[in-house]
């Protein structure tokens, strides 16, 4: 009898051998710290990359311990290129980016190195994808704002400055979405509806930015576009917007804060913390080309009070209902 039990006693510790061996295989897997690159478009004091950095450490990633950043920031192409090639060339085991210009350049160097995207508006129309349900390739990601929103900003404009007989919607050729064109037709419908002359305003530089809005004039309202290069000229536009008394809706909400009369669009907090779960979902084996690109689920609507004021301007009382924040 204890013989017999002897014999299964070595049987079952031989047996389970190899199970402790996948299992230490596991854990030692488990462990390898993963290499993530990380390409912005805009500058590193806007804050957008600190949601992202937060739900990957809940997801269980934690910079220094399991996974590595390689973080670059530009503004404009020429960084972006350089930036896309030096990550590149480091072989990561992904890369997160945000913006179509940083995505464009990301997608010149590499189709097989996973990429998600945030803040990309058409990645159909810019060959990033085949399909939004059915990305087909290495890139995924998150959208912002749909081609609609052009109309829908100049509407809430009209809103507010109901005077306004011109409506300026400023972009950067190279770094907006289908060289500016992508909310440009929704904007100016909806302005031959509501008896407003449409500006195309296309800007290349500081200087470009403070004439286009210098030459707006009285009773005429902007629009701007979120974009690195104009994310960058921030401090230009929201001084020159104030000094000329230009009412200005911006594609962000966040802008408002800066001293905007109003921001609205896609909630950026959101779409960060969403990206870090697709990048979460790849470094745990999962293939861009399995997960559909998303688009927005949260809006969020911010309405400057003490802008309002010195525009001469009274928010109507149902966009101060529904504004997520009001800043008085």
């Amino acid at each position: 009898m204890q013989r017999r039990e002897l014999i299964a006693g070595l049987v079952s510790t031989i047996a389970a051998v190899p199970v402790f061996g996948l299992r230490l295989a596991s854990a030692q897997q488990a462990q390898k710290v993963r290499r993530l690159g990380v390409l912005m478009g805009g500058v590193p004091e806007s804050g957008l990359l600190t949601p992202f950095v937060e739900e990957l450490a809940r997801l269980g990633w934690t910079d220094g311990r399991n996974v590595r950043f390689e973080q670059r920031w530009t503004t404009d192409a020429n960084g972006a290129s350089a930036f896309a090639t030096e990550l590149v060339a480091a072989q990561p085991d992904a890369i997160f980016c945000s913006t179509t210009m940083v995505t464009a350049a990301l997608h010149r160097e590499t189709s097989t190195i996973p990429i998600v995207f945030a803040l990309v508006g058409d990645p159909v129309g810019a060959g990033f994808v085949a399909g939004l349900p059915r990305p087909g390739g290495n890139i995924t990601g998150f959208t912002n704002n749909e081609a609609a929103m052009g109309g829908k900003w100049l509407s809430l404009l009209k809103e507010i400055a109901p005077s306004i007989k011109r409506a300026g919607f400023m972009f950067n050729p190279e770094t907006a979405p289908d060289g500016g064109k992508y909310f440009l037709a929704s904007f100016e419908a909806a302005a031959g509806s509501l008896g407003i002359e449409p500006i195309a305003m296309p800007v290349r530089s500081g200087a470009e930015i403070e004439t286009a809005i210098a030459a707006l004039g009285p009773e005429q309202a902007g629009l701007v576009e979120f974009s690195p290069f104009l994310v960058s000229h921030a401090g230009t536009i929201l001084s020159s917007t104030t000094r000329h008394k230009v009412p200005a809706i911006f594609e962000a909400a966040p802008w408002a804060r800066g001293g905007a009369l109003i921001g609205y669009g896609a909630s950026l907090t959101d779409m960060f913390r969403r990206a870090a779960g697709y990048v979460d979902r790849i470094l745990r084996g999962e293939r861009p080309a399995d997960l559909p690109v998303q688009t927005p689920t949260k809006f969020e609507m911010m309405i400057n009070l003490k802008t309002a004021k010195a525009l001469g301007l009274t928010v109507p009382h149902n966009l101060l209902v529904l504004a997520d924040e009001v800043i008085e």
